[in-house]
């Protein structure tokens, strides 16, 4: 197979950009004998043609990697706009099987999605509070689970203990308890709340470490990684997007707009 045939073949195929970071880690890495001694099936013939081609056309590869990121991004701008027209139209659809208080109408809905062991996410769950018990006869929240595991902890623990709670009837009481207590969270802290709430503690055990559990706050994680969200807190009020511990007069103002 020659350069040409090569070329054409990776520009045609999402294996192009495999083929440009494997390059990019030989020109920058290189092979170790360790690799080859264990048996590197790679052809250097391939190897040596694909980093020739990155020589020869850098322009092109460039043109090619900005395609494929902005086909991306659109594809997240679709899956975006597809969602908060999704959340117009058909709140229930939205909310799912997520936990959710305030107004039964869901005529205005508040989606949260957050990670009980942000600080920021706890400094909103104050202006919420606020702003649910000025508002709950006219706007539905719904919670969203979107643990940020890589740098908390005790993030997803936290969110399969409030699962557990939900499955008893007590998510939004343990919910508070939860960023009430953010600095102790740990298992002594969810088994105390579960106590302090008279949930049956065999069934909340069982409940938190179930399948169920992982399974219900990976779809929301899920989620959030469709929309293209990157950290917490996250809300979406029907149809338009705020995060970061917000004021509750920003929170006023958004209300005021998509109620007209």
């Amino acid at each position: 197979m020659n350069v040409s045939t090569i070329w054409r073949k990776l520009r045609s195929q999402q294996a192009f950009c495999l083929a440009v970071l494997l390059a990019s880690c030989l020109v920058f890495i290189g092979c170790s004998p360790a690799q080859s001694a264990a048996g590197n099936s790679a052809d250097p013939k391939l190897k040596e043609q694909v980093l020739q081609i990155i020589r020869e056309n850098p322009q092109a590869i460039i043109e090619s990697v900005q395609a494929y990121q902005q086909q991306q991004q659109q594809s997240l701008k679709a899956a975006q706009q597809s969602f908060l027209q999704e959340m117009k139209t058909n709140p229930k659809s939205a909310i799912g099987d997520s936990p959710s208080t305030g107004s039964p109408s869901q005529q205005i809905v508040l989606l949260e999605f957050s990670d009980f062991q942000c600080p920021f996410c706890a400094r909103a769950h104050d202006t919420v509070k606020q702003f649910m018990a000025k508002h709950q006869d006219k706007v539905t929240l719904a919670y969203k689970h979107f643990p940020l595991t890589s740098i908390h902890p005790q993030a997803l623990p936290a969110a399969k203990a409030a699962w557990a709670a939900q499955q008893q009837g007590k998510f939004w009481e343990y919910y508070s308890a939860l960023f009430e207590g953010q600095k102790e969270l740990g298992e002594p802290l969810y088994g105390s709340i579960a106590q302090k709430l008279n949930l049956k503690l065999d069934k909340f055990n069982t409940d938190r470490n179930s399948p169920a559990a992982e399974a219900a706050i990976g779809k929301d994680v899920q989620l959030a990684q469709q929309l293209g969200i990157e950290g917490t807190p996250f809300f979406i009020m029907n149809g338009q997007t705020f995060s970061g511990a917000i004021e509750l007069s920003e929170m006023e103002s958004i209300l005021a707009s998509v109620s007209k």
